[in-house]
């Protein structure tokens, strides 16, 4: 079965809070699973009928995937949930795909009416693009959580106690800070996004791996099995060397 997937550019106010808006498009055929790797990402998506809030996940998600179903979706950028989740914490939806309305009824009704009305995935997603740039309004982001999302997401290694230093927090706040803006602690962010860069540097064909895990700052190639093999579940020759994002794995 043929998958199509497409991303762009938000809404331009949004760009700060919100990576990407997409679509998947699926060719009939008989059912398949497909494996979504971490990002550190939470997701608003559209399909069946349904909106629905896709958590960060700490490991590789085997979801089934129906021959002729389209997705479109919106994805918040690491430390950016609040912006959707507002008071509930991102740990909440951890590991979790859960319907919108579970948390928000009256905010799912009139979005879903709104989806519902659209003729293409593509439309879907336009809608979901102009609902992110909504919640913009009153929202203040956090700016301790940028601040260690942006250190925990540069190749060179990052010290807890020192970065919490550097904030004016002690190692605790730090962490539960993280852990309610991202759905994981420190540790766990600095790990998924060490793995999206490997993904990143992976697509470059006359890497090998070892150049691939010191650009993306593993100890050394022995390390970037051992991620690869636990965020992936599939070994780096299968994983990385097709490059593959997290939005592609298993299609």
């Amino acid at each position: 079965m043929v998958s199509r997937y497409a991303q762009w550019q938000p809404s331009a106010a949004s760009r700060r809070f919100v990576a990407c808006v997409w679509t998947r498009e699926n060719a009939d055929g008989p059912a398949r699973s497909q494996v979504i790797v971490p990002d550190g990402c939470v997701d608003l998506i559209w399909h069946d009928g349904g909106a629905e809030i896709v958590g960060p996940d700490r490991g590789p998600r085997a979801v089934p995937v129906r021959g002729g179903v389209s997705i479109a979706g919106v994805r918040f950028r690491p430390g950016a949930a609040r912006l959707l989740l507002g008071r509930v914490p991102a740990r909440e939806v951890c590991d979790r795909q859960v319907p919108l309305r579970d948390f928000f009824p009256g905010r799912a009704r009139r979005l879903e009416a709104c989806l519902a009305r659209t003729e293409s995935p593509r439309a879907a997603a336009a809608v979901l693009d102009g609902f992110a740039a909504s919640l913009l309004r009153g929202y203040a982001p956090d700016p301790a959580v940028e601040h260690a999302v942006a250190a925990l997401g540069r190749p060179r290694p990052v010290l807890l106690p020192s970065l919490a230093d550097e904030l004016g927090l002690s190692e605790r706040q730090l962490r539960r800070r993280v852990t309610d803006a991202v759905g994981y602690g420190p540790k766990t962010l600095n790990g998924v996004l060490r793995f999206q860069r490997a993904l990143i540097w992976a697509r470059l064909d006359d890497l090998g791996l070892a150049e691939v895990a010191l650009r993306a700052g593993y100890a050394d190639q022995a390390h970037l099995t051992r991620e690869v093999r636990r965020l992936a579940g599939l070994t780096p020759t299968r994983f990385l060397g097709r490059g593959r994002t997290s939005q592609d794995a298993g299609s």
